[in-house]
């Protein structure tokens, strides 16, 4: 059979012994086909020890003993069967002979080759990346040496999909299959990540693969080819970055700080957290805004040039941005202050900024709190100041009336009582007011009488509604209310056991209107001389109060009525503000 194929094919000038050694030692393989290379009529030494078999055991078998399913012998990749079950991947080449038989020359298949597919020529430009093939018929997957590096498998053919899923967590695998499955019935690619077991020592990775089915001429999937990649580092990092990511959003929850990122060449504002939208009173799906709005519509109009300076030192100096300024908040119109800071990101010395990095956090109560802490520092030294000014009266006009060193202590002393009552009953109060009704009690409660606990009393009389008197008016009406006492107990009704003094008030579009009458007393007749109590009523009441007073002196009883406006509270003044 050999002597007859040499004899077509050698030249007259070479002998058939010669082309019979050439086809024992070639390093290939070697086969002479049939026509219909459906039998295998000789081949060489070579090609059967790669089999596993005796010398002349292939000769006159069929392509179906050796290759699985084939008809016929063609020209390709293709798996022989070992005379032990294994199998041997061999390329074959393949060129007609003399007698219309066919030489064939096999060859081993490195296992890069194995798989290696057009499919792949793109993703292998990417570094660290495997080829592999999944044999859709037989189940069996070929890897390349760098694929089966990172699976823990050997190279070639060792391996079923079977097996594999195994190294994979269940659920997983279920949704791999179902990916898969998908992508062929759709004819498209598909990529997948998972954790996976490696064969060599059982650790676990993360792999990243990317597949395409391999079509048959007809349409129909014979196999898949793809890459796979070890991810296990970037998983990680990844893991490691969301982690980092998690305890500063914790952070700057806990802080009320806003996190944002400004992408200056297309002016997009990215807003990492909810404080961010709640700073600005903006709902998620509003969106973000960007620059030119902010500093157009958002920020307050004497805060722009402010807001712009800032930006362009921190950019010409490649400092932090610190800005603060006002913002109207879009839900629901107010103003609020914040504090902005952040760092502009570089990709390298000197070039364009790409972004700013940066928090904001809304400095309102701060900002309040500290005009009003000043506010309330002036306040002290203007009410200290008055305090001290109103004591050197009480001093100056005591002396001048008092007719002895006694009668002086007397009349001092109970004067800056009275003071140091109204004063205690101002700070003791929340929004630094007086009662009206406590100041009257407090200096009218030594003459008070009655016949039983619940009985109205005898002596005193006070109808009123509630009214807390500003520490601006407060004081000189403590005063005065201590120099009407004082005159009724030593001149007045109250100096009697028969007198009676009663004091009423009401409020009428902000002006107090107080009414003192007393009764009951002796004969009342005007004063010759003026005293303490005339000056303040006269000059203290009208001018710091500006108070209108008139005065009765009929002889059954002396009369007074006050009228005088009340001021506005200063908010700012008010501690739990």
């Amino acid at each position: 059979m050999l002597e007859r194929a040499d004899q077509g094919s050698r030249s007259p000038d070479v002998s058939p012994g010669l082309y019979r050694a050439a086809f024992e030692a070639a390093p290939v393989g070697l086969a002479i086909l049939s026509p219909d290379r459906r039998t295998i009529r000789a081949a060489n030494p070579r090609l059967c020890r790669w089999l596993g078999l005796e010398l002349g055991s292939l000769d006159g078998q069929s392509a179906t003993s050796v290759l699985d399913g084939a008809l016929a012998i063609e020209a390709g990749i293709h798996r022989w069967r070992r005379a032990d079950g294994t199998g041997i991947d061999l390329r074959l080449s393949l060129s007609e002979g003399a007698g219309g038989e066919t030489v064939a020359v096999a060859e081993p298949v490195d296992a890069d080759e194995l798989v290696r597919a057009e499919q792949n020529r793109d993703a292998l430009t990417a570094a660290g990346l495997g080829e592999w093939r999944w044999d859709l018929e037989t189940g069996e997957m070929a890897f390349s040496r760098r694929a089966a590096q990172i699976l823990g498998y050997a190279p070639g053919r060792s391996v079923t999909w079977a097996a594999m899923r195994e190294r994979i967590d269940p659920d997983e695998a279920e949704r791999i299959g179902i990916t898969v499955a998908e992508a062929i019935a759709e004819r498209r690619p598909y990529e997948f990540q998972t954790r996976f077991r490696r064969a060599t020592d059982d650790s676990e990775i993360w792999i990243g693969a990317r597949g395409e089915a391999l079509l048959s001429p007809d349409g129909a999937p014979i196999g898949i080819v793809g890459v796979v990649q070890d991810i296990t580092t970037r998983v990680e990092a990844r893991a490691a970055l969301a982690e980092r990511e998690e305890r500063l959003r914790v952070a700057t929850t806990v802080a009320n700080l806003g996190i944002f990122e400004w992408h200056v060449l297309d002016d997009r504002a990215t807003w990492e957290n909810d404080r961010m939208f709640a700073l600005f009173g903006r709902r998620p799906e509003e969106g973000s805004i960007g620059k030119a709005t902010f500093l157009k519509e958002i920020l307050h109009p004497d805060d722009r040039s402010m807001f712009r300076q800032a930006i362009v030192r921190a950019l010409r100096d490649d400092t932090i941005l610190h800005a603060t300024g006002r913002i109207r908040r879009h839900d629901d119109g107010t103003w609020r202050t914040i504090d902005m800071a952040g760092r502009f990101e570089r990709s390298r010395p000197g070039s364009l900024p790409r972004r700013l990095i940066g928090v904001v956090a809304d400095v309102t109560d701060h900002y309040q709190s500290e005009e009003r802490r000043s506010l309330l520092i002036r306040e002290l030294h203007h009410r200290v100041k008055n305090t001290l000014a109103t004591v050197q009266a009480i001093v100056g006009s005591t002396a001048r009336t008092a007719t002895s060193i006694d009668n002086f202590h007397e009349a001092f002393v109970g004067r800056i009582k009275s003071l140091a009552h109204t004063h205690s009953v101002l700070t003791e109060a929340t929004w630094q007011t007086a009662n009206l009704r406590d100041l009257l009690a407090s200096e009218l409660m030594p003459y008070t009488e009655s016949e039983t606990e619940t009985s109205p009393d005898l002596r005193i009389a006070l109808d009123g509604p509630p009214v807390d008197l500003p520490s601006d008016i407060a004081v000189p009406i403590g005063m005065a209310i201590h120099e009407l006492t004082t005159n009724a107990a030593k001149y007045g009704a109250l100096s009697t056991g028969r007198g009676r003094v009663a004091i009423t008030w009401s409020v009428e579009a902000g002006m107090l209107h107080l009414d003192w009458r007393e009764s009951g007393g002796p004969a009342v007749a005007p004063p010759t001389r003026q005293g303490f109590g005339s000056r303040l009523l006269q000059r203290v009441l009208t001018t710091q109060v500006q108070a209108k007073i008139t005065t009765d002196y009929a002889p059954e009883g002396f009369h007074l009525t006050l009228a005088a406006p009340l001021p506005e509270r200063n908010p700012a003044l008010n501690p739990l503000a």
